[in-house]
Formats: C-alpha cells, sequence, structure tokens
C-alpha cells in the first residue's frame, strides 16, 4: 500500500476535476458517489464559490490528511481516471474543446497513477475481506449464543417437575435447532390420519421427524409407526426418530434389516450438538451415511469417526 500520494499526481487530479465536468451541481453528484465520506463535499460553499476552488480546496484536504482519507484520495484518482465518455461536455457550447481539454487532463492524471489505482485495487479487497471476517464474527457470535440458549431450555426441560409437556417442549426445540441450522423445518402436522412431529429439508431430502421424551427405551413398535410413514411418501422421504432416553437394541436391531428407511438420534447425540462438539449437519450427513453403508440405523456420535 503507498503512504502518500505524490504532489504532482495531486496537481493532476485538481486539473481533471475542475474539467470533467462544466457544471458544479454535476461535480458535486460525481464527488458524492465517489468519496467513502460524502460528508466531505457539505463543507463547501457551492452556491457563491468558483468551481476550481471547491477543488483545490477539497483535493488539499485530502492530501492534507492522508492517514485518514487516503482511501477517499485514491478512490477519487480511481473514479476520475475510469472516465471515458465526455459525450456531456460535448453538447456544450465549445463542447469539442472542452470535452478534449477533460481528456488529455484525464490521460495525464492516468499516466501518474496507474500504481496508485493497483493500490486500491489491493486497499478494497483487504477492506472486504475484513468486512467479511468481521460480518462472519458477528454471525457466528449470534449462532453460539442462540445454541447456548437451546442447550439452556434443554437443561430446564431435563429438570422440569412436568416431564408430561416434555414431548411438546422437545418438539419446539428441535424446530429452533433445526432452524438455527437452515434446514428448512417444518412444525407437527395432520395428514390423513398421521400424526407428523415435524418435517425438513436437508440436502435434497425430505425428512418426517418424531421425538419422544420417555422414561422408558423405544420399542420397536414406535419405529413401526415412523417407518410405515416415510414408506407411503415419495421415495426421497427418510426418516429421523430422536429418543431422548434411547432405544431398544431388538428396535434397531429389528429396523436395520432390509432396506433402511430411518435413523435414530438420541440425548447424547443432540447434547454433542448443543454443546457444540459436532455440527447437526454434520451428525445427520453422518448418521445418514452409516445407516446407508452398513445397513445399522443407529451409531452414537461417540462412535463416529473423525
Amino acid at each position: 500500500m503507498v503512504k502518500r500520494v505524490n504532489p504532482a499526481a495531486i496537481n493532476a487530479l485538481k486539473e481533471a476535476l475542475s474539467l470533467i465536468y462544466w457544471y458544479k451541481r454535476d461535480l458535486r453528484n460525481f464527488l458524492i458517489h465517489a468519496l467513502d465520506h460524502p460528508e466531505l463535499v457539505g463543507r463547501f460553499d457551492w452556491q457563491d464559490t468558483y468551481k476550481r476552488r471547491i477543488v483545490d480546496d477539497l483535493v488539499e484536504l485530502l492530501a492534507r490528511n492522508q492517514e485518514q482519507y487516503l482511501d477517499d484520495l485514491l478512490n477519487l484518482i480511481m473514479a476520475v481516471t475510469d472516465m471515458e465518455d465526455f459525450s456531456h461536455l460535448e453538447k456544450l457550447e465549445d463542447g469539442q474543446s472542452k470535452a478534449e481539454r477533460a481528456r488529455r487532463a484525464v490521460k495525464a492524471l492516468r499516466a501518474l497513477s496507474q500504481h496508485y489505482h493497483d493500490s486500491l485495487i489491493d486497499s478494497q479487497k483487504r477492506k472486504r475481506q475484513r468486512e467479511e471476517y468481521l460480518r462472519k464474527s458477528h454471525e457466528q457470535a449470534l449462532f453460539t449464543a442462540k445454541l447456548e440458549e437451546l442447550y439452556q431450555r434443554y437443561k430446564e426441560m431435563a429438570s422440569s417437575s412436568e416431564p408430561q409437556k416434555r414431548g411438546y417442549m422437545l418438539e419446539r426445540l428441535l424446530w429452533d435447532l433445526f432452524d438455527l441450522f437452515d434446514l428448512d423445518p417444518k412444525a407437527s402436522f395432520k395428514l390423513q390420519g398421521e400424526q407428523i412431529d415435524g418435517a425438513f429439508t436437508f440436502e435434497g431430502t425430505d425428512y418426517l421427524l418424531e421425538a419422544k421424551w420417555q422414561t422408558k427405551l423405544v420399542e420397536a413398535k414406535d419405529l413401526d409407526a415412523l417407518a410405515g410413514k416415510v414408506k407411503r411418501k415419495l421415495d426421497n422421504t427418510l426418516g429421523i426418530f430422536v429418543a431422548i432416553n434411547g432405544f431398544s437394541p431388538d428396535a434397531v436391531k429389528l429396523h436395520s434389516q432390509g432396506r433402511p428407511v430411518l435413523f435414530l438420534v438420541d440425548g447424547v447425540d443432540l447434547v454433542a450438538v448443543l454443546e457444540k462438539r459436532i455440527d447437526l449437519r454434520d451428525l445427520l450427513r453422518r448418521k445418514r451415511r452409516h445407516a446407508a453403508q452398513t445397513g445399522n440405523i443407529f451409531i452414537s456420535v461417540w462412535e463416529m469417526h473423525t
């Protein structure tokens, strides 16, 4: 990055700015759009001050304070040197002469400032990278705060004195969790006599969701019900059964036979997501891959290879 713009380029910029627009209002609009600090334009008396005097004062302000306004100065140089169309001048009286003078002034500035142009490109690239980093950092902070809020809700549910309400609360928690991970969740719905706790879409596949928070292990008949609902849908539909306290070994074994249409998530898996030990999308992807490759519809997060 350049430290300072040299005086020759400063003088060439003044000359070009004085010539590229005939009317002060056009020059004013150009400056407002070219500067990172357009409020500087309002410092000058555009009504009663000559155009060249405004240009001199503005460019001198930028040049004397390059530690603060270097990007503005380079932006202005870039905006002027990018100009190729001077038809707005050609329409005026003696327009060809006015346009030619502006064209020569811009050409002279271009010859003196090419390396400044390149420096500004680098500066703008770094600025965009900084802005992108800050944006992602902000989004990550919001994401982490929301995930921590969901984990706190989960812990409150686990210690609740009203366990009969956990099922509904779990559905709401899962909806919020899937929404946080951009999985397009749908709330519970009823279709042709079938009650479905929820649904979502992930990597081109639609999923039906069943969730239970009960003391006993989920049995085969519960998995049968979800598998039946899945099989009545289109081929690209799978099911996910979330059971906080787990599944009976017989149920897992029975539904791991043949072609699996669902896979399983327990409380350990869910807590691992809430504790940021694994990304929800990665968890689902690995469970689906394991079921597809082995036929086994359940693998704990702790058994997964990194």
